[in-house]
């Protein structure tokens, strides 16, 4: 059953991402996502950016259901399930690197603000960057890597991750991004011997692994993911080669 939440302010991260702040009366991790729905829109998962009393969720407009999250405005209501799934392992006292790939730097926010950790944002150009300002006020360091070149690192997370592995050996990989990205990512982690925490994302209908859209290898990503360990993902098949859509039909990633 969802609550019926206030929309407290809603901020413009850039020109296709906002941030919605609501208060929820539930107990959230990093890494955990919710269910949101309003009127005119399927229920969609949205990963929760904040994870105090007062949550939210930050929003890139990608299709019709994102674009209907767009038009609401402080003081609109939306419905809010859980949050569910598995959150970020972060044992105080390990060194952790934490990643974010485009609209997954929501994610891994939480995250961020609760270990201070150095954290490494991607994005196709400077422009794409989000929440560049939490992740700078609470990171050790922050650096940013750009397709373009327009802003830090000319390149991609993952070649700017083995550079700052470089200098430094860490603990822990945490990431959220796109699957491509988190593929490359983790065969980097292999080669370098390093653990790491990756959240994917596969197609979500019920939030509670029920419905068993979302089954990936045999593992509910909404219930026993959607953050997964490297010993986990030795073990699946599927990862960064394919996925199901809403209908069923297998897609391929592009690698």
């Amino acid at each position: 059953m969802s609550d019926y939440v206030k929309i407290l302010k809603a901020t413009e991260n850039n020109y296709d991402t906002k941030t919605f702040e609501f208060e929820l009366d539930a107990e959230a991790k990093p890494g955990q996502f919710v269910m949101v729905w309003c009127p005119g829109m399927e229920e969609i998962p949205m990963s929760l950016s904040s994870t105090g009393k007062i949550k939210s969720i930050s929003v890139k407009r990608i299709g019709p259901d994102t674009e209907r999250l767009h038009q609401l405005k402080e003081g609109d209501v939306i419905g809010v399930r859980g949050p569910y799934g598995n959150g970020y392992d972060l044992t105080p006292g390990r060194e952790y690197l934490i990643i974010g790939g485009g609209i997954g730097t929501a994610s891994i926010m939480p995250a961020v603000e609760a270990t201070g950790a150095d954290t490494i944002i991607g994005a196709r150009s400077e422009r794409d960057i989000v929440l560049r300002d939490r992740a700078e006020k609470a990171a050790k360091n922050v650096w940013y890597s750009t397709d373009d070149g327009s802003f830090g690192f000319h390149g991609n997370a993952v070649q700017l991750m083995k550079e700052k592995y470089a200098e430094k050996k860490y603990d822990c990989v945490v990431a959220c991004g796109p699957e491509v990205m988190l593929y490359f990512l983790y065969k980097a982690c292999q080669e370098l011997g390093v653990e790491c925490q990756l959240s994917l994302e596969r197609h979500m209908k019920c939030g509670a692994g029920v419905c068993g859209c979302c089954v990936m290898d045999g593992q509910r990503v909404c219930k026993d993911g959607p953050v997964f360990t490297s010993a986990q993902i030795a073990e699946m098949k599927d990862f960064g080669v394919q996925k199901r859509d809403e209908c069923g039909r297998v897609v391929k990633f592009r690698k």
